[in-house]
This record gives C-alpha cells, structure tokens and sequence, in this order.
C-alpha cells in the first residue's frame, strides 16, 4: 500500500540520519579521549563555558528533530486521512476467529455477504501453509480500490493488522475503529 511504502520510506530516512548522527558523536568520543589524555595533554584546560559551542548542540539536535518531523507528521495524516471507499467490509473480532461483512453488496434475497474466518488448526496444515496465520475463509479484497474498513470486538481486545499493508488496528467491544487500505499489487497477505 502507499501508506507501508511511505512507512518503509521513513524508516530508510532516519536510518541515514541514525548512521550520520552515530558516526559524528563517535568520532568526537574518540578525538575527545585521544586529544585530553593525560600523556597528550600535561596541562589540563580550564575553561568551563564556551556559548557558541553550547548554542551549536542545542540548535543542531532541534533542526534535526524539525526535519524528522516534517515527513513523520505528513504520514501520519495520511494514515488517518479516509477517501471516499468503494468498498466497506466490517469486521468483528470473535475470542477465537474473526467475522467479516462486505455490506456493500448483496445477493439476489437482500442478505449482505458475511462469513467467519478461523485459524487452520495446526495438525491441518498442508505443506507450505504458515502456521497460526493460515485461516479456512480468507478475506478477499481488490486491487487499485479504496477499502474502508469497519473494525469493532465481539467480546475481548483484539487487533486487526496486515504489517505488510501498514494496517494495525484495534477492536475494542462497543467502539467502531476504521483502517483504509488502497492495495496496488495482488497477492496473499498474513496478519
């Protein structure tokens, strides 16, 4: 999704800057430990404030902070920001499986498209099929289509995530939370 790239995108950003800042503030350990040695430097200083330099360590961490910030802030809106779907399924979390309900459409009598999902026992499992994330009804969803969806709990906490798709979403009984999902390329996704 556009969201896990943005995710993926960030992360990669403040890894370079992680890298540059641990790369500064070991050399400077080290030439600090090299250069006041006590054999290298017989003659111990006496300063005890220089402004400029506490200037430069205050300034310098607070426009770092401001340029993390500016893309972290922007993802954040954009998880948050709900286009009009084309698409809603509702999804109620159960003890042991999940419910899904795609309201949107319905059959030729008038009843929405429901059904429940539960995890594939592990004695079941076919070879190659993952263990404690394979389920017998999956939850299928187009591609280059906007998705709402509808997150709520039965009876207990639950948390609906594909970290995959960049979706995490809490299921609290009596509250709706919802999650969009705009997936570009097709495929089987675990959460």
């Amino acid at each position: 999704t556009p969201i896990m790239e943005g995710i993926v995108n960030l992360h990669h950003d403040l890894m370079f800057f992680l890298c540059i800042i641990s790369i500064f503030v070991s050399w400077m350990l080290g030439r600090t430990l090299w250069h006041f040695e006590r054999k290298q430097n017989l003659t111990p200083s006496s300063t005890t404030h220089g402004t400029l330099i506490e200037i430069i360590w205050t300034v310098t961490p607070a426009i770092i902070l401001l340029i993390i910030a500016v893309p972290s802030f922007s993802l954040l809106y954009a998880m948050d920001e709900i286009i009009s779907p084309a698409i809603t399924i509702k999804t109620l979390g159960h003890q042991w499986y999940w419910s899904y309900e795609y309201s949107d459409y319905a059959n030729e009598d008038g009843e929405v498209i429901n059904f429940d999902s539960y995890m594939v026992p592990e004695e079941d499992l076919e070879k190659g099929q993952l263990r404690l994330l394979e389920v017998d009804n999956r939850m299928v969803v187009p591609i280059n289509t906007h998705i709402r969806i509808i997150v709520t709990g039965a009876d207990v906490l639950h948390s609906w995530a594909v970290p995959s798709l960049g979706v995490k979403c809490d299921a609290i009984p009596g509250r709706l939370n919802q999650a969009s999902l705009f997936i570009k390329r097709e495929g089987i996704y675990y959460g």
